[in-house]
């Protein structure tokens, strides 16, 4: 018997771990025939985890979602890393997550080895988490962007911009993005028929939230770069372009993650900005490079007045 259930905790654990395996692979990492493996699979079923069988040369066993969440097998990182994850939870960024965070961790630590625990508290212990300011994001809403987002459902929302106003959207979700205590989503935007990256806890999702489905596009690149642009431009008062006498490729190196656009082999445009446009003028200066303003006209102004002001610096006395 004690055979047997070490062996079913063994097959349960690789179930777990893997989404499919053949019946052959079983066998052989339970070092037993494949009858065995059967007959074991049989008893998880009777105990009432849901192993779902294909048959035929590319079938397998494979474990799939019951009505009741059974229990986890987990190895000693697995474990740690849950541990640690959810006294993160703990500290606020979902709303209302952080009691249920609590009780989970609770009986996950009332179920550690001591070694384990140890790593848990020494971690706990001798890491000081600040909390954000960061609006939190109720978790069903977080859920159904990221089920949208795996289903390839198109999503229909409310959305309060920067400056405050509102927006209805029709768009179509691709990932959803943690930076600093804040959740962003990024998503095709129908209307606009462009990318866009959403801020979660100004969506205000409409009944029902989802719509058709979506033929996935190819994402722009690096998805992390691109919300972290995103973010950084919604946030400038100030915007404006300049052309820049130096090849683009050379700009891009210093990856200063701003619009770069060839203009010839020698030149390139980009689009820079910021809170103040005298704090624009002084960092252009420092590319070190030659260049132009192209717009807007007050950012020429500054450019112009700051010259003059190093000039009457430099000036002989």
């Amino acid at each position: 018997m004690l055979e047997t259930s070490a062996r079913l905790l063994k097959l349960l654990s690789l179930l777990q771990a893997h989404k499919e395996w053949s019946g052959p692979e079983l066998a052989d990492r339970l070092q037993v025939s494949t009858r065995t493996v059967r007959n074991d699979v049989e008893r998880l079923r009777t105990l009432g985890y849901p192993v779902h069988a294909t048959p035929g040369v590319a079938g397998g066993y494979r474990l799939g979602a019951g009505a009741a969440l059974p229990p986890l097998l987990l190895d000693d990182e697995e474990a740690v890393a849950v541990a640690v994850g959810l006294g993160r939870a703990a500290g606020g960024g979902v709303a209302g997550i952080e009691e249920t965070s609590v009780r989970a961790l609770a009986k996950l630590e009332q179920v550690l080895p001591s070694r384990l625990r140890r790593r848990v508290s020494a971690l706990n212990t001798h890491t000081v988490h600040i909390p954000g300011e960061a609006p939190s994001v109720p978790p069903e809403v977080l859920t159904t962007l990221a089920n949208a987002a795996r289903d390839h459902e198109r999503l229909r929302f409310d959305y309060v911009g920067h400056g405050g106003a509102v927006s209805r959207r029709d768009a179509e979700p691709y990932r959803l993005v943690h930076r600093r205590g804040r959740w962003y989503l990024m998503a095709w935007d129908v209307e606009r028929a462009d990318w866009r990256t959403f801020r979660v806890d100004r969506i205000t999702l409409k009944v029902p939230a989802t719509g058709p489905r979506f033929v996935p596009r190819e994402l722009p690149g690096d998805v992390a770069a691109y919300v972290e642009k995103g973010i950084s431009t919604a946030m400038w008062e100030h915007t404006g372009t300049v052309l820049l006498h130096a090849p683009a490729e050379r700009m891009r190196e210093l990856g200063l993650g701003l619009e770069i656009e060839p203009d010839g082999e020698e030149r390139c445009l980009m689009r820079v900005g910021g809170d103040n446009l005298t704090g624009i003028a002084v960092w252009i200066g420092f590319l070190d490079v030659d260049f132009e303003v192209l717009d807007p006209p007050e950012l020429a102004t500054a450019v112009k007045a700051l010259a003059d002001r190093y000039g009457r610096a430099a000036s002989d006395r």
